[in-house]
């Protein structure tokens, strides 16, 4: 049996995610099957996206304001 495999970038595509992504998801064993030939992780062509582990914190990133901005731009 012959398995056909993909490389990190190819998988980012399929799945919706980065390449660094994917290769963090090789170096931490959470892709099955994967194997490291080298510098170069090769992936199952028939692997599953692993389940997203980060943790969130249910907040909405805000952008970071500037007192000065709101105080018309006039500095102290």
């Amino acid at each position: 049996m012959e398995i056909d495999w993909i490389t990190p970038k190819q998988a980012a595509e399929k799945w919706g995610i980065s390449d660094r992504r994917v290769q963090a998801l090789c170096a931490n064993g959470q892709i099955a099957g994967v194997v490291r030939l080298g510098l170069v992780w090769l992936i199952p062509k028939d692997a599953e996206k692993p389940e997203d582990g980060r943790k969130r914190n249910g907040r909405k990133p805000t952008k970071n304001k500037d007192k000065r901005a709101t105080e018309g731009g006039q500095s102290k």
